[in-house]
């Protein structure tokens, strides 16, 4: 079994920067906490699994890890904070809510000061530093999200990749040919948010494999942005037939942007949203969209800690399988409607 001496041995520093590093109760310098942590990450370091027992000490709190950025939609981002404060209250459980963008030094203040039980995390990037601190501290941690090396921690998420492609089989099936992508911000993909690429890469095989012209285009947040990304896409192909919005923030811009050219939803271009139902069924077309399923991931998310606290730290991966729901909003493809039947 791998010792924190081992991972000490490997850094070249001694047990105790490693065991500072882990419980964040002295401050170490950047390039030193960064080789403890990869080291820690490559050795498969997991602390004494009685300390994480925590038995003795409950405060009955949970951390949810939020950090609230510009480029985030707070509408959705607050569905799953109001279900995991609903799953936790019926668990008797409290909720501290973090949102500060400090990457892996606000949690590690949580965990050393002993003010929460467990932490859930959202945001969570394809390779997230927070990882390996997480997968070492005296604190069980669920994710909402799925990185690319979960290291041992419990994950919940929409299964995005199936989403993707969900969304591009309904327009194929429709007849469309050509559709194009309007995704999140290009500070999202930029920081290699795990759901966005998720996504995106099960846009791109399932578009690849109903040989259908495809393309993708990031979107900021603003009107102007919209109608900027709007003119991209049919700068780029006049032809699209179908648009997949994976961005609910600019979802009202992308209508009105459509209805300014000239075109009319579903009868010249059909809309497959990703977002919640709510969400999908407030505009005058309700849309047809894959559910952000917000109530089951907090729910989950909170049922999994809960789980981690009171047994083995055994780590399970939930991915739940899209829903698509079919409204007003996507029909046949132009030429396909006006075909003879």
């Amino acid at each position: 079994m791998v010792t924190i001496v081992d991972v000490a041995r490997a850094a070249g520093v001694a047990p105790s920067t490693v065991s500072y590093v882990i419980s964040g109760k002295r401050r170490i310098s950047v390039d030193t906490r960064r080789r403890v942590e990869q080291c820690i990450r490559d050795l498969g370091y997991h602390p004494n699994a009685g300390a994480r027992a925590l038995a003795s000490s409950r405060t009955n709190v949970l951390a949810l890890a939020v950090p609230l950025r510009a480029d985030l939609n707070l509408s959705v981002i607050m569905q799953f904070v109001s279900s995991v404060v609903t799953a936790a209250r019926e668990h008797d459980l409290d909720l501290l809510l973090l949102t500060k963008d400090d990457g892996p030094a606000e949690l590690r203040r949580v965990a050393s000061s002993a003010i929460a039980d467990a932490l859930i995390v959202m945001d969570v990037e394809s390779a997230d530093g927070r990882i390996p601190m997480l997968s070492v501290l005296d604190r069980p941690a669920v994710l909402i999200g799925l990185p690319e090396q979960p290291n041992g921690l419990s994950c919940v998420d929409l299964d995005f990749t199936a989403a993707g492609s969900t969304c591009v089989h309904h327009l194929a099936d429709l007849g469309h040919r050509d559709i194009a992508l309007i995704g999140p911000s290009p500070a999202v993909y930029r920081r290699g948010t795990s759901f966005a690429r998720r996504f995106r890469d099960g846009y791109d095989s399932a578009a690849a494999e109903r040989r259908i012209r495809a393309t993708a285009h990031p979107c900021g947040h603003s009107y102007d942005s919209t109608i900027a990304c709007l003119d991209q896409v049919f700068a780029e192909n006049p032809h699209v037939t179908g648009l997949v919005v994976h961005n609910e923030a600019v979802l009202p811009d992308v209508l009105s942007g459509l209805s300014a050219r000239g075109l009319h939803v579903p009868d010249d271009v059909s809309v497959v949203a990703v977002c919640p139902d709510n969400m999908a069924e407030l505009g005058a077309v309700s849309l047809t969209s894959v559910a952000i399923p917000a109530p089951e991931v907090g729910e989950l998310a909170v049922r999994m800690t809960i789980r981690r606290l009171s047994g083995p730290p055994t780590a399970e991966v939930c991915l739940l399988p899209p829903r698509l729901t079919v409204r007003r909003s996507t029909a046949a493809a132009p030429a396909v409607a006006s075909a003879p039947r």
